[in-house]
């Protein structure tokens, strides 16, 4: 008898899928979504534990022995720490298991050196003054550079769906949030003559701010180009250019409230001593304004992410 066998295709081209993929090998299509695991099965939380634990061995041995070659490794430490958390997470919740870890990892590092270097050249050339149009100039130019970390993966085939921009644009944000961290840092590690309640302070704030800034803003820009390409190549239309000035002007309104409405939760700094255990948590002072437009970032990305990791319904022929 012939084979009477039951075709399934990818709902997105058409093209015949084996029963067990998840993505279409011809478009990228997102097609099927592995079982939901348990907290304890997932990885965020736990490099967010052992990153902490590392941080703190770090930095409390610096502060013992005093010894600078630490600093770099304290820096790197409490810079990427919850960057690299955040695309974790965002990488396991969009269960992107066929992105390696390698591609990952070159984004972040991609975002961070060359958005950086682009950020920091054209900025020191062309943008002068604090005022919302300087910082309008600052929102256009990292915006752009960020984006350099990312674009590289445009054309890639199998990377073809939104979440795949959006996982990819979070992790070259991200990457250029951990560079921009371990330079503020280091300047306020400088200007402090080495005081680590300063630095700890610093990189604190900063940790827990990333994931409402960078990462969200750069995820978005690149959620919605890789949504509105077309055969790999860049397809800009009104979508994506909105995407970017929404980008843009959530990220002047964060530099520029700042300055000019400096209102700030403060929280008071606290140490536990245990028979084997000394933490101590510095001071913080995080900005009422910064926060607000974090969120309204967070809610735009939470969007379309939504919309992007839909169950899909697989066409049966």
């Amino acid at each position: 008898m012939p084979d009477t066998a039951i075709a399934v295709t990818c709902p997105h081209c058409g093209s015949v899928l084996r029963a067990d993929d998840r993505f279409c090998a011809h478009c990228g299509f997102h097609v099927a979504w592995p079982a939901r695991v348990h907290l304890w099965q997932h990885w965020w939380w736990k490099v967010l534990l052992a990153g902490f634990i590392l941080y703190y061995l770090d930095m409390k041995s610096l502060a013992v022995t005093g010894n600078p070659n630490l600093v770099p490794t304290v820096l790197l430490l409490g810079a990427s720490l919850v960057p690299v958390t955040f695309v974790v997470f965002l990488y396991e919740r969009g269960a992107l298991y066929d992105v390696s870890l390698t591609t990952i990892a070159l984004t972040f590092v991609y975002g961070g050196v060359l958005g950086t270097l682009a950020a920091n050249f054209f900025e020191e050339e062309v943008v002068r003054g604090a005022g919302i149009f300087a910082m309008l100039g600052v929102g256009v130019i990292e915006e752009s550079a960020k984006l350099l970390g990312v674009v590289w993966l445009l054309r890639r085939r199998e990377y073809a769906t939104e979440l795949h921009g959006i996982v990819l644009g979070a992790a070259a944000g991200m990457g250029f949030a951990a560079l921009e961290s371990m330079g503020y840092g280091f300047t306020f590690l400088l200007l402090s003559h080495g005081n680590l309640n300063v630095l700890g302070e610093v990189l604190l704030t900063r940790g827990l701010l990333a994931p409402l800034a960078h990462g969200t803003w750069t995820a978005i820009v690149a959620g919605v180009l890789w949504r509105e390409r077309v055969n790999g190549r860049f397809h800009i239309n009104h979508k994506v250019i909105g995407a970017f000035l929404l980008a843009v002007v959530l990220h002047a309104l964060w530099d520029w409230t700042a300055g000019a409405i400096p209102i700030d939760i403060e929280t008071p700094g606290f140490v536990l001593r245990l028979q084997a255990v000394d933490v101590a948590i510095p001071a913080l002072s995080l900005p009422i304004p910064a926060l607000v437009i974090g969120v309204v970032g967070i809610f735009v990305l939470w969007r379309l992410f939504r919309e992007a990791t839909p169950l899909q319904r697989l066409r049966i022929v």
